[in-house]
């Protein structure tokens, strides 16, 4: 059933449901609310809705599938959104989201209108991107 056999190793498949969506987390032994708090752990949503509705209506038919990419609750890397045709696509679109988040090629920083300089410093630290 899964897609996500490419998914680099600081990535772990947190939920995985083919009839609503999926959850992407990155490094959950490091944002485990000692180091660094929980809420801050990067996650990648593969929905069919789009990141900006919270929840679909029931018995309404979705019209693809979303993958958005949060640093917390309320921090979405919105340059980072992408819609998709199918659930496969969607998977995949993750896949190479994760892969690009990992190799540093994702601006998060953009995603803070006030900056938390610590955390973003350990993320730069994890990716292996330059500040």
């Amino acid at each position: 059933m899964s897609g996500y056999g490419d998914l680099p190793e600081d990535w772990q498949v947190w939920t995985e449901d083919p009839d609503g969506g999926d959850i992407v987390v990155f490094r959950p032994d490091v944002f485990d609310s000692h180091e660094y708090p929980a809420p801050c752990l990067p996650t990648i949503q593969v929905a069919q809705r789009p990141p900006s509705r919270r929840k679909r209506r029931g018995g309404s038919d979705p019209d693809g599938w979303w993958v958005s990419l949060a640093l917390e609750p309320q921090v979405r890397v919105k340059d980072a959104d992408a819609s998709y045709d199918s659930r496969t696509a969607a998977v995949e679109g993750a896949v190479a989201l994760a892969k690009r988040f990992d190799a540093g090629d994702v601006d998060y920083r953009a995603a803070y209108q006030i900056p938390r300089d610590d955390y973003l410093d350990r993320l730069d630290e994890l990716t292996g991107r330059e500040a």
